[in-house]
């Protein structure tokens, strides 16, 4: 049933449209960019290359469809759009932890200015948000109805809680204004244009692999993370914004797979064929013990779940970086 305020409908989303994409030269934000130029639709590409690389979209540049934009979601943006995928922030603890004040102005004001735009022009909107918001949960695994377990003042806050804001944002522009809105909540992704030095689990252990230096594993080894491949996080993305009437979630995309963080460094040290010894670090402050997604409602009301095995997945993740160390980059 809709909300009484929701004023969707007036637009087919299947047909070609003029898609915002911010943090568009970012991981995520390239691989969108990619699939949307190949459905057939206009894409601005707007990033302000804090954590975001000119070498993702280089590809791109002279595509007519594409059309590349330096700006700071932190302040507005004015530009005539049908969707509008947000995805501008930096998402490692290296690099959001380097700012975190600039981090938490990214989520929140970031979110304010592009629910401004999607009010103004009456677009369909997307927030990227992350399995984050729900801390280091005592519910496990997460449904999308779990509040959380997150602490407010640690030096993680500035990404878990600027992306809590955003989502209440994001949920009172729907029920005040009748934004039709999509909140996705995404849980550990990698894959190919993955920074080689973001800090994150998967490209910490694939480069210290490839260089044969000493794999550093945090803590007992034990906690644990599910891993989906880009590929299909980008598909639950475009189902996710392809579905009519008012659905704005928020829906869990992730990989159900729970693997431990020592099962994920030995299935690294095999696949590159490394020589690598684990070797083991305190834990960081406020790091999650667990994580793993509930994706019943993805699966419900999508018709979404994630396809790539981890196996698969690393050996084109370690393909990738391997090429990239290889070149010097």
């Amino acid at each position: 049933m809709a909300h009484p305020a929701y004023k969707g409908g007036m637009r087919k989303y299947n047909e070609r449209s003029q898609i915002l994409v911010t943090g568009g030269a970012g991981f995520l934000g390239s691989h969108l960019c990619d699939q949307l130029l190949a459905q057939g639709h206009d894409v601005i590409c707007a990033d302000n290359f804090f954590t975001g690389s000119k070498r993702n979209i280089e590809h791109l540049v002279d595509h007519p469809r594409f059309e590349l934009v330096r700006h700071d979601v932190t302040f507005p943006l004015y530009v005539e759009v049908d969707q509008i995928y947000n995805l501008a922030c930096p998402a490692s603890p290296v690099h959001y932890q380097h700012d975190p004040v600039q981090t938490t102005k990214t989520s929140v004001h970031g979110a304010i200015n592009m629910l401004g735009l999607a009010k103004r022009t009456k677009a369909r909107i997307f927030q990227a948000s992350t399995s984050e918001v729900y801390g280091d949960p005592d519910v496990h695994p997460q449904p999308e109805s779990y509040w959380g377990r997150v602490n407010p003042i640690g030096i993680r806050s500035c990404y878990d809680e600027g992306k809590r804001c955003a989502e209440t944002l994001f949920f009172d522009y729907y029920r005040q204004y009748g934004l039709d809105i999509r909140v996705a909540r995404i849980f550990n992704t990698y894959g190919p244009r993955m920074h080689p030095n973001d800090g994150r689990v998967v490209s910490n252990f694939i480069v210290q692999a490839l260089r044969g230096e000493p794999i550093t594993v945090y803590g007992s080894g034990e906690q644990t993370r599910s891993f989906c491949y880009v590929d299909d996080l980008m598909d639950g993305f475009l189902k996710y914004m392809s579905q009519d009437g008012p659905c704005p979630g928020p829906v869990n995309l992730g990989n159900p797979g729970e693997f431990t963080i020592g099962e994920l460094a030995r299935l690294v040290v095999e696949l590159t064929g490394s020589s690598s010894q684990i070797v083991s670090k305190p834990l960081p402050s406020d790091d999650p013990l667990q994580r793993k997604p509930d994706i019943s409602l993805a699966r419900e009301q999508l018709q979404w779940e994630p396809k790539v095995a981890l196996r698969e997945g690393l050996v084109k993740t370690i393909a990738y970086f391997d090429g990239l160390l290889k070149s010097g980059a």
